[in-house]
């Protein structure tokens, strides 16, 4: 396979697995508390990454640890707390919609505090991917009943998209000296661990032997694909090409998530989401554009 597919079809999958995300998430938020759901989903990914950790020999060092203990407070902790319970008061499609568009700005912006440049692509690419969500965004919400608790929920999770960009822009300095697993492997039990407390304050998890078969699949769906599998590739993507251009990666979750719709859910999008999401492809593209001196820069250099 050429070097110039691997990274665009890795941000693919990635992107796949959060879109599902947000149907999951909407379901299993329908049959157990928001928070108690998160702390048992990165329970369980805890366990699977140590496992992979462990079965793959990866070098686990434990100094240093400070940026990965912040960076699962922000990408694991705040990040699933705001999301999840705005989940419970606005429709997923709202969070797949805003959450991902507005993760590349947050995390373009913070990124020039590690280093990274603006470049003229990048901003140019940013400009046509914000154009072409704000046109999904604005078409697939048109004529929807506006409520001040969909409102609360929306707000909740654009808090949720400035802690994710706080976990991106972390990933730079983590990934310096570990591989994406081992990052990962160390941040994932933190994370639960910050996770556990938040629970009581809903049922204390004694509903937890309650909950449905559905709800479990979703959390197994939520733990295994969209925390392990997809947060070791994205990290893995942070390392290649940096945090500006991996945040990009979420700009393809509102065209996959409107595809997701229409294939398990029988939606109807309006022409002129489809457009903005043609879009926001031409802006990823466009931002992802390297000058040609840099298309010899060897993986993992970035």
């Amino acid at each position: 396979m050429p070097r110039s597919l691997i990274t665009p079809l890795a941000a693919f999958a990635v992107a796949s697995a959060w879109s599902g995300s947000w149907i999951t998430g909407k379901l299993g938020v329908t049959g157990a508390p928001p928070l108690e759901l998160s702390a048992m989903r990165f329970v369980i990914a805890a366990i699977a990454v140590a496992a992979i950790a462990i079965a793959t020999r990866t070098s686990i060092d434990l100094g240093g640890i400070g940026p990965i203990a912040l960076s699962a407070l922000f990408g694991y902790v705040l990040y699933n707390a705001f999301v999840f319970v705005g989940l419970t008061m606005a429709p997923a499609s709202d969070g797949a919609l805003i959450v991902p568009t507005t993760i590349p700005v947050l995390t373009a912006v913070l990124a020039t505090l590690v280093g990274e440049r603006l470049t003229p692509a990048k901003v140019v690419g940013f400009a046509l991917a914000s154009c072409g969500a704000a046109l999904v965004i604005a078409t697939g919400q048109s004529g929807g009943n506006l409520s001040v608790s969909r409102l609360q929920g929306d707000l909740l999770m654009l808090s949720g998209a400035v802690c994710w960009a706080c976990y991106t822009v972390l990933g730079t300095i983590t990934l310096r000296e570990r591989s994406p697993l081992a990052v990962v492997t160390l941040a994932m039990p933190i994370g639960a661990a910050l996770l556990l407390p938040l629970g009581f304050i809903e049922h204390g998890y004694r509903d937890v032997a309650s909950w449905s078969t559905g709800v479990w699949l979703d959390i197994l769906y939520l733990a295994l694909i969209a925390s392990v599998a997809s947060f070791t590739a994205f990290y893995w993507i942070v390392r290649r090409v940096g945090a500006g251009i991996a945040s990009l990666t979420s700009y393809f979750v509102p065209v996959l998530t409107l595809i997701m719709a229409v294939v398990f859910l029988g939606d109807r999008p309006e022409p002129l989401q489809l457009a903005g999401g043609l879009v926001i492809l031409a802006g990823v593209r466009v931002a992802t554009l390297r000058p040609a001196a840099a298309a010899t820069v060897p993986e993992g250099s970035a």
